[in-house]
């Protein structure tokens, strides 16, 4: 497990709040010179701490709809579940390829634009690999809200700001974006820190035209922002989900309002077809997730009916882009 001292954990929750800042600019924010940030930028990308910069795009606000599944494996080997979520990172429908312990064995959430892609890509699952699932779950996501790693300022002797969230699915708006736009993203998917010099030399096009065409896309809401994906077990954590059912589900808001700002939150999610709730945290042990859990119920009494939760494996796929 690597340590982070103080000034690594500051690089990186600056870096998560805007991965397309200059370093120059983070040094600034952490008292360090931009030298010093690029070298230990480049030596947590060494240490696999950071897998990439990614921006984190509204797939829903361009037509797309989440669709979810969940399996439970039977029947497998190493070599055939490694064969499974091989062809799940690589086609292009998913966003999220995930391994969990818990309730479920994996988890694959698809970008589609209506429902009867979404159900072709159901039937070739199982067509190709239904003989090795005990059990699959399928749910749509109706809003989805992703936090910073605000976890990362634990400890540390200054004002922890308020959690930043970004709204990632459940826009009520559609907006139409051009090839060039595409492009843009597609190249930026890759690595959210690209030039826009670089951009612009690949797609021929000028900097101020691909400057202006990112900050529009900003502007209107298909962009929400910019981050790092980082693998949280190099440092101890893990991500756990915990699903809810609710006794009274009229609290549902109340609930979302007093842990939105946990410094440990990752996502909150609504769906169709699955539970009530969903939470994501990152955390370093299934205890803490069960603390957590412990202290909603005793501040909103007779209001959970159960929950159930998974820990994350291995995130083998994670991505905002939306591939038809």
């Amino acid at each position: 497990m690597e340590k982070l001292d103080v000034k690594d954990r500051k690089i990186l929750y600056h870096l998560d709040l805007d991965s397309r800042q200059s370093f120059a600019q983070i040094g600034k924010k952490v008292g360090l010179p931009k030298d010093v940030v690029t070298y230990r930028v480049k030596k947590l990308q060494d240490k696999g701490v950071i897998k990439n910069f990614i921006p984190i795009i509204n797939s829903s606000i361009l037509g797309y709809s989440w669709y979810r599944f969940y399996f439970t494996f039977q029947y497998t080997s190493p070599e055939i579940i490694e064969e499974i979520v091989n062809y799940f990172i690589n086609v292009k429908y998913t966003h999220s390829v995930i391994l969990l312990k818990g309730q479920y064995d994996l988890l694959i959430n698809t970008h589609a634009k209506n429902a009867n892609k979404a159900y072709n890509v159901w039937e070739n699952i199982l067509s190709k690999y239904r003989d090795y699932f005990a059990q699959q779950v399928f749910s749509v996501v109706y809003k989805s809200y992703g936090y910073r790693y605000s976890f990362l300022l634990e400890g540390i002797n200054e004002i922890r700001p308020k959690n930043v969230r970004a709204q990632v699915c459940g826009s009520d708006t559609i907006v139409d974006i051009d090839d060039l736009d595409f492009q843009i993203l597609k190249i930026l998917h890759l690595n959210a820190r690209s030039p826009t010099i670089e951009i612009a030399k690949k797609l021929h096009s000028t900097t101020n035209t691909v400057k202006n065409r990112i900050k529009k896309m900003i502007d209107i809401g298909v962009i929400k922002g910019f981050r790092i994906n980082m693998d949280l077990s190099k440092i101890g954590y893990s991500m756990y989900k915990s699903d809810i059912i609710l006794k009274d589900h009229n609290k549902i808001n109340k609930i979302i309002d007093y842990i939105k700002d946990h410094p440990n939150l990752q996502g909150i999610i609504r769906s169709i077809g699955y539970v009530d709730l969903e939470l994501v945290f990152y955390l370093t042990n299934s205890n803490k997730l069960h603390d957590i859990m412990k202290d909603i119920s005793n501040k909103f009494p007779d209001t959970i009916k159960n929950y159930k939760y998974t820990d994350t494996i291995k995130v083998a796929k994670w991505s905002f882009f939306p591939e038809d």
